[in-house]
């Protein structure tokens, strides 16, 4: 017997309005005014940048201003380039990669939106029909488990940053949402069609993280087809028409890259190198991890989707809970496998865990809603009142210990006030008053009340740090005051630099101070940017060797915010 009885009352849907102004919440803090950020934010958009304004080798071999990275794979990059081209002349570079998020918002949040609604309107998941009737139709019981699903996914505390940032894990994750949709439609009705548009999204995940993701996930596809009983012959047939899509659309990249060799290198020998480097035998670090950093990663959507593997459990072979929970445990093994685990790994999660906890809000008792729900109230409206205090506290000084401390992570910083921002972040608060006082005033039995809170609050948290705490952010996480002053202490006529710099920090300064860094392949230039730790003697410092040839130091600095980390130039005499 199906675990699920449930009137009509309780399957309205969200207004499109209210579920389209939450996406926007949630997408557009951080577009304007954000400078990229230290590590895979600064590094990413460096490769974009070097992409849209450099030629056909840059967008061959991704390099940050001649820094090599063609690791993951370009397809991130490429949108992100594109993007840049398009958009940048309105608010600059940076803006117009961002603007890249947007659309890969919308892919990921639409692909979970009919994920959950093709599933939620089969007959297998439909509710018991009632004794007097009163039971929701399929489409409007579909739609309300996608209005849950999506709501969920923006919940989930693990895809904040990573949606917002212009990575190639924020395309990962959204390709990952898309392939999942793919795959329901094609187990829903195999086809020529369904297995073509199943293969793009294959050579979408290649071209954006590699191979073995969607290689172990092409496994994952032909267990649903013997787990659903689907024909075997027509499902391999299928499944390798889809393969040799995907590998065809990956062959995109790496055929002129083989032929041109730009910057006499070969993408293939490199992307194979890195790809090898993901995969290695599971080991106590990547479980602790997993563990660790998992129980708050995929919070809310956790407890939902075990307990929906629990309540469906005598239902055999049902589509909704076989898809979603082969491709978790498949991205869970390639996670517990992954010799340096890191949040890229968990990303791909999020999606099928979302749909599955969809499917969990059915049958959880009230109770344990109740208690979910109200815990991810107190907790984010805890966090929003603390962070309006030390917004107080940092623009006023009161209080005086709390604005000391605060203040004392960032010197050199200038608070100041600013209105619109100030504005935004009140009209989100409001807002969010508003929709506790709907919850608890008018008790709704809509299926979407338990989790309509959890994003509401976390799309909060993230408006209030994205206007009030934008300013000291950028101060603290930005380069751009250190790129400036190399800028200025550049010896005039200086054609190119050499540096040890990192990703983020080369990107960094080749986009703010527009430093010459040594292209790909290039070798002796007559100045050197050395970044080392404050902690290294300047006896011990590892300059370039050259015969007959000594070094001056011509700069010294580091962000105000990092005690350890410091950039020293030097330019080369004879």
């Amino acid at each position: 017997m199906k675990p699920v009885r449930l009137p009509a009352a309780a399957t309205l849907a969200l207004p499109r309005w209210a579920l389209f102004a939450l996406g926007l919440l949630y997408i557009l803090p951080g577009l304007i005014g954000r400078e990229p950020w230290k590590n895979d934010d600064a590094a990413s958009f460096g490769i974009m940048w070097t992409m849209a304004h450099g030629g056909l080798n840059d967008w061959l071999w991704p390099n940050i201003a001649g820094l090599s990275l063609p690791d993951e794979g370009p397809l991130a990059f490429w949108l992100g380039a594109i993007f840049i081209k398009l958009f940048g002349w309105i608010d600059g570079d940076v803006f117009g990669a961002r603007m890249s998020t947007i659309g890969i918002f919308v892919v990921s949040t639409l692909s979970v939106w009919y994920t959950a609604f093709n599933l939620g309107r089969r007959n297998d998941a439909q509710p018991l029909r009632l004794a007097f009737g009163g039971q929701p139709e399929p489409d409007d019981f579909g739609r309300t488990l996608a209005d849950a699903a999506v709501l969920i996914y923006l919940g989930c505390l693990g895809l904040l940053q990573h949606s917002h940032d212009i990575t190639a894990e924020a395309l990962y994750v959204s390709l990952m949402a898309y392939l999942l949709y793919r795959a329901v439609r094609y187990v829903e009705g195999p086809s020529v069609r369904n297995a073509a548009l199943l293969g793009l999204a294959l050579g979408g995940l290649t071209l954006a993280r590699g191979w073995i993701t969607p290689a172990a996930l092409s496994i994952a596809l032909l267990l649903c087809t013997v787990f659903l009983r689907l024909p075997l012959l027509r499902s391999v047939r299928h499944l390798a028409l889809a393969i040799v899509i995907g590998a065809a659309l990956t062959l995109v990249w790496l055929l002129p890259g083989e032929w041109l060799r730009p910057y006499g290198h070969s993408p293939l020998q490199a992307w194979m190198e890195w790809n090898c480097r993901q995969f290695s035998a599971p080991s106590l670090k990547s479980l602790q991890y997993f563990l660790r950093v998992g129980i708050w990663f995929f919070w809310p959507a956790w407890p939902f989707a075990a307990w929906a593997v629990y309540a469906w459990r005598r239902q055999h072979h049902v589509l909704h809970i076989v898809v979603p929970l082969t491709f978790v445990a498949m991205l869970a093994i390639l996670g517990l496998c992954h010799p340096d685990p890191d949040p890229s790994q968990l990303l791909p999660l999020l999606p099928p865990l979302a749909v599955m906890a969809a499917f969990g809000l059915l049958t959880m008792k009230r109770g344990a809603i109740n208690a979910i729900d109200w815990f991810s109230v107190m907790v984010l409206t805890i966090c929003a009142l603390a962070l309006w205090l030390f917004w107080f506290a940092i623009l006023t000084g009161w209080p005086p210990k709390l604005s000391h401390n605060a203040l004392k992570l960032m010197p050199g910083f200038k608070p100041e006030l600013d209105l619109l921002a100030f504005f935004v972040a009140a009209c989100a608060s409001a807002g969010w008053v508003a929709l506790v006082h709907w919850r608890i005033s008018r008790q709704p039995a809509v299926l979407w009340r338990a989790v309509v809170l959890s994003s509401g609050g976390l799309i909060l948290i993230w408006v209030l740090i994205m206007t009030l705490f934008l300013p000291p952010l950028n101060y603290s996480k930005s380069y751009a005051s250190v790129a400036h002053q190399i800028s200025v202490h550049l010896p005039p006529g200086s054609k190119c630099i050499n540096s040890n710099v990192g990703a983020a920090q080369r990107a960094s300064f080749a986009y703010f101070g527009h430093l010459p860094f040594a292209s790909v392949g290039q070798q002796e230039c007559d100045v050197f940017l050395l970044q080392d730790s404050i902690k290294v003697p300047d006896n011990k410092e590892k300059l370039p060797e050259h015969h007959g040839a000594d070094w001056i130091k011509l700069w010294e600095g580091r962000r105000p915010t990092d005690d350890v980390e410091r950039f020293r130039l030097y330019q080369r005499v004879k």
